[in-house]
């Protein structure tokens, strides 16, 4: 059986000063595509079947530089539609609705194609997503399965893969150009790696916010 393994985009003008980011398009930094050369060594030796990634630029540069060129533009994978909050950080929406919450109240809509979405209406595409990547997981002969994607988009996909609502994602933190890995255990959905960065593997072992297999 296969795992299903997500990677976060690279490092962004608009990640660095925490900007809500869904549609607009931006490019890796200089930095941002260092991180995403550093995902590379982190596949080394995994058997790697179908790569799925979103449309944004962001995320096609990042499979790029991780050495996954075959790969597929998926647009369900896009990140959370932020609406009227495209662009804004949580701070400054905090001035007008202090109790305001991504996982619990969604976003309103923007302008244009900038529709917002709610926690339910991101797990559903999360869902669509894993229907796809199920019977590439379970074949007889399955390899693992990429997806290449965006922090909040990957963090509800992991919950509903788990079994939890889609404002679940809340629980799981990952950080830019990192591998998270989804497989099983006794059969059921299992994390078995979590926010994995280039950066974690010094001699010192992984950062402390990693969670690999075999550890409690």
């Amino acid at each position: 059986m296969g795992e299903l393994l997500l990677i976060r985009h690279g490092e962004t003008e608009w990640t660095l000063s925490r900007r809500h980011t869904s549609r607009t398009d931006l490019p890796l930094t200089r930095d941002g595509e260092e991180q995403a050369r550093g995902v590379a060594p982190l596949l080394a030796g995994r058997r790697i079947g179908t790569v799925l990634v979103s449309p944004a630029q962001r995320a096609k540069r990042t499979a790029e530089l991780a050495g996954l060129r075959d790969f597929e533009i998926v647009p369900d994978l896009h990140e959370w539609d932020y609406g009227a909050y495209e662009g804004v950080t949580t701070a400054e929406i905090h001035r007008t609705r202090p109790a305001w919450n991504l996982w619990t109240d969604g976003t309103p809509p923007g302008r244009e194609e900038q529709r917002g979405e709610s926690p339910e209406q991101a797990g559903a595409r999360a869902d669509r997503v894993l229907r796809r990547v199920d019977p590439l997981l379970n074949s007889p002969d399955a390899a693992d399965v990429v997806l290449v994607a965006h922090g909040h988009f990957l963090r509800v996909l992991t919950a509903r893969r788990l079994g939890l609502p889609a404002t679940a994602g809340a629980l799981f933190v990952l950080d830019t150009a990192s591998l998270a890995v989804l497989g099983t255990e006794h059969g059921r959905p299992a994390m078995t790696a979590w926010n994995i960065t280039g950066a974690s593997r010094h001699p010192a072992g992984p950062s402390p916010s990693a969670v690999a297999a075999g550890r409690d």
